[in-house]
């Protein structure tokens, strides 16, 4: 599915809907450059659980918010030797919810049935989002 985003608020609440369809084990794949918007995809995903302070992961390489939201960003990581070694991997398939951004870079390590959402940006607000 495709949908077209005008905003932040926008992507968020994409991101709202979207976490009706996510069950406790799922890992979710965020694919999209620089600044496309992942880490609003997932401030709204985590609103629907009734979860605030979201920020990007990217110098502490994974957040958890709550007990059970895991918002990986592997951007630093070169294989998925890197996430084994620093045990990244140790919560794919558990009792949460995984999101990944930059996950080509330790697809190695990646569990199958992996969920994935791709934000492309089509201007300074716009945003293709596939679910």
């Amino acid at each position: 599915m495709e949908l077209i985003s005008k905003s932040q608020s926008q992507t968020e609440e994409i991101a709202f809907e979207y976490a009706k369809t996510l069950s406790r084990g799922d890992v979710v794949l965020l694919k999209g450059d620089l600044g496309a918007g992942k880490t609003h995809f997932v401030k709204g995903v985590a609103r629907y659980f009734g979860l605030s302070s979201v920020t990007s992961p990217t110098y502490a390489y994974l957040n958890v918010y709550g007990e059970f939201i895991y918002h990986y960003d592997c951007y630093r990581l070169s294989c998925g030797e890197d996430a084994l070694m620093l045990g990244l991997t140790d919560y794919f398939n558990g009792d949460n919810i995984c999101f990944i951004e930059w996950s080509e870079n330790i697809e190695d390590v990646l569990p199958e049935n992996c969920k994935a959402v791709m934000i492309e940006k089509l201007s300074d607000t716009e945003r293709k989002i596939t679910l």
